[in-house]
């Protein structure tokens, strides 16, 4: 549970301060002391264009990732610290769903998330963003854009350019669905009668750009390696959860890992119906991508970040459907402000958060107490700048 001076940190305009992102000229975050920094510093593209979607975009082959990068690096330090301080990671899953909600005392009527994955992935504190802090986000989003505008993203090594795509994209999403809130789902969001994912409000070399582009015209078009879809927040509780980390060159890869693997063995991920494995949907979307051949790519896919129940469920279904969905706000009021009138029940939570909010927060306590019961892992742990005997070189690259 968050403490009262964390609430008091985003209340406080946690982001209010100037929030530039500085480019500097630096090693690579993981080359040993002393060593020779390796002569091609880069993973080469994906391969030809005729391999790829077409999804052509005259204006954003700009951003087409180099074979000849410069050794610079992107600080994130404030947005990392934002998330530390807005965010509350609700543990693996235990691959049981959420009872269902009670409804308030002597009513019917239920309030905060409903949804019987709200125990998984993390949630925002939406409610506790004042005007400050949700200008800051439109800040700092503008702050990213002037840094594709001094500095050309392209010829960045690969993983800082990785970085940068994510942390734009979540940061502008998280800006768009503050304003908005109190909302129920993200995808109802839109501006200027334009859904949000396809809204084009970032600005980039003068281009404008939407979050669909970002993903697809740009990070998809131009890395290979599917787990880069894990790194993109959706603002629902349904899709790859939003970390508490901030991207950087050095974790992108160990943190893609990390993602994939709750989302992969998460119920919001993959579940079992009589001899057929659901999927999310979202593999669906990235299906031309991807996984082409849908069930042997996807199944290939999955076997890489299940744990043992998964790759249980793998061996014991013989088709996949991507049927899974929960586009409800990822957001630990569910998307609407508690009552004023009912009087917090729950020991020990803060009388700020309302009822429904602690009833999660106590839920999910009592989760992560079984789990450790049965001594199952309540936490994952990535390095993303230490390397093993045996480790291949720049083992963290994103192809």
């Amino acid at each position: 549970m968050l403490s009262n001076v964390a609430i008091a940190l985003i209340a406080g305009s946690c982001l209010a301060m100037p929030t530039m992102a500085a480019a500097e000229t630096a090693a690579a975050p993981d080359q040993a002391a002393g060593a020779q920094p390796p002569a091609a510093p880069y993973v080469p593209a994906s391969g030809p264009a005729d391999t790829r979607p077409s999804l052509s975009d005259d204006r954003l082959a700009i951003f087409t990732p180099t074979s000849d990068p410069i050794r610079h690096t992107i600080d994130y330090e404030i947005w990392d610290f934002a998330l530390k301080n807005i965010l509350i990671s609700m543990g693996p899953s235990d691959r049981q769903g959420a009872p269902r909600p009670e409804p308030l005392t002597s009513t019917r009527i239920k309030h905060g998330p409903q949804s019987r994955y709200r125990l998984e992935g993390s949630m925002v504190l939406f409610r506790f963003f004042d005007d400050d802090v949700i200008a800051s986000f439109a800040d700092y989003r503008r702050d990213l854009e002037g840094v594709a505008e001094t500095l050309d993203i392209s010829t960045l090594p690969r993983n800082e350019q990785l970085a940068f795509w994510i942390n734009l994209h979540n940061v502008a999403l998280m800006e768009q669905i503050a304003r908005d809130w109190p909302v129920r789902q993200p995808r109802d969001i839109e501006l200027d009668g334009v859904p949000l994912d396809e809204a084009k409000f970032i600005t980039l070399r003068g281009i404008p750009v939407s979050l669909r582009d970002i993903r697809e015209k740009i990070v998809f078009r131009h890395w290979k390696d599917p787990k880069v879809i894990y790194g993109f927040w959706r603002g629902d509780i349904g899709g790859p959860q939003l970390q508490s980390y901030a991207f950087t060159g050095a974790n992108v890869g160990s943190l893609l890992d990390i993602a994939g693997a709750d989302f992969v063995n998460s119920l919001r991920g993959t579940q079992k119906r009589g001899d057929r494995l659901d999927v999310a949907q979202l593999y669906a979307e990235v299906a031309p991508f991807y996984f082409p051949d849908f069930q042997t790519d996807l199944r290939a896919h999955l076997t890489d970040f299940a744990d043992e129940p998964v790759l249980t469920l793998l061996a014991r279904t013989s088709e996949i459907r991507p049927t899974i969905s929960e586009p409800d706000i990822a957001d630990l009021h569910g998307g609407a402000r508690p009552p004023a009138y009912m009087a917090v029940q729950i020991p020990g939570c803060p009388s700020a958060w309302g009822d429904a909010a602690c009833s999660v927060i106590a839920a999910r306590k009592r989760k992560l107490e079984a789990m450790e019961r049965k001594g199952q892992p309540t936490g994952r742990v990535f390095f993303s700048n230490i390397d093993l005997p045996g480790d291949p070189p720049n083992k963290n690259a994103v192809e």
